[in-house]
């Protein structure tokens, strides 16, 4: 939690966020992905500063039980001064108690931002899925709280000016805005409603931006003239060789190799959920990606 500190900024975990989108394709399903197609609602999680303070928090716990499917799990909240926004103890059930930090006190409307995480926890928790090391773990977490309908909370709690700032969560701004922006194109929802900080939509906008530049990397038809250059540049290279080609610029995600039984192949990301996808060198193709079933129109 920053609270008053620097605020990092930019796309420094992108690859891990990327990976962690795959990985929950993988262990989840497309159709498991898909019953999560509308996100938390924003009346659902309010909290007015005349709630009670248990009670409203374990009220908002609840619907994020029921957002995540998690009906057999009872969450016990409490609050106590910390270094941390939240914590949660991963026991085998069916209570867990997530301890809040004392600022939640003053700062209410924060509190199912804090909730979100901690329960995304619970749930990771009961599907082994993990990543190696606390920073990637919750880099994983955030990505998944986001990517399942309930992250916009925690991008909304991003909040600074000249003398103050609040962020919760390990991704950058920009990072959730990419992770929310992913969701959105995916569902077709536009939370830029949702948001009551300026700053969250603004950083939504960029990491959307972002999220559409993935649609336009070559080998897709929807790649941009001097992407489209680059590639066939590139493919005349592998094409003239007889190993693998490494592409001519550092940025770019494809990558040649031959095929002994046929033509040259490419593989690149998929851009919904960033599995690689390895199809033939020969023009126009169209691609469907076996992980998320996005179809792709590629000019390979």
């Amino acid at each position: 939690m920053a609270n008053g500190g620097p605020v990092e900024h930019g796309y420094p975990h992108l690859e891990t966020v990327r990976a962690a989108v795959t990985a929950l394709y993988k262990r989840l399903s497309y159709d498991t992905v898909h019953t999560f197609g509308a996100s938390v609602a924003p009346a659902d999680v309010a909290f007015c500063d005349t709630d009670d303070l248990y009670l409203g928090a374990q009220r908002v716990a609840r619907e994020l039980v029921r957002h995540f499917r998690l009906p057999d799990a009872r969450m016990i909240v409490s609050f106590r001064e910390m270094e941390h926004a939240a914590s949660v103890e991963l026991a085998a059930g069916p209570e867990y108690f997530i301890e809040l930090n004392d600022r939640f006190r003053t700062h209410r409307r924060d509190i199912g931002a804090a909730l979100a995480h901690e329960v995304m926890h619970v749930y990771l928790h009961r599907l082994d899925l993990s990543f190696p090391g606390t920073r990637d773990n919750e880099i994983l977490t955030d990505t998944a709280t986001t990517y399942l309908g309930a992250g916009w909370l925690l991008l909304d709690a991003y909040r600074e000016d000249a003398s103050s700032s609040q962020k919760l969560g390990y991704l950058t701004p920009e990072e959730f805005g990419y992770v929310l922006a992913k969701r959105a194109l995916m569902f077709g929802e536009d939370p830029a409603t949702w948001f009551t900080s300026p700053q969250a939509y603004t950083a939504y906008t960029r990491g959307l931006a972002r999220a559409r530049d993935d649609e336009r990397q070559p080998p897709l038809t929807a790649a941009g003239w001097a992407g489209r250059r680059r590639y066939a540049k590139d493919r005349r290279h592998a094409q003239d060789r007889a190993g693998p080609a490494t592409p001519s610029s550092s940025e770019a995600s494809y990558a040649f190799a031959p095929d002994g039984r046929g033509p040259l192949r490419v593989s690149f990301p998929c851009p919904t959920c960033h599995q690689r996808i390895r199809v033939p060198v020969r023009g126009r193709v169209r691609a469907r990606c076996g992980l998320c079933r996005t179809v792709l129109e590629c000019d390979t």
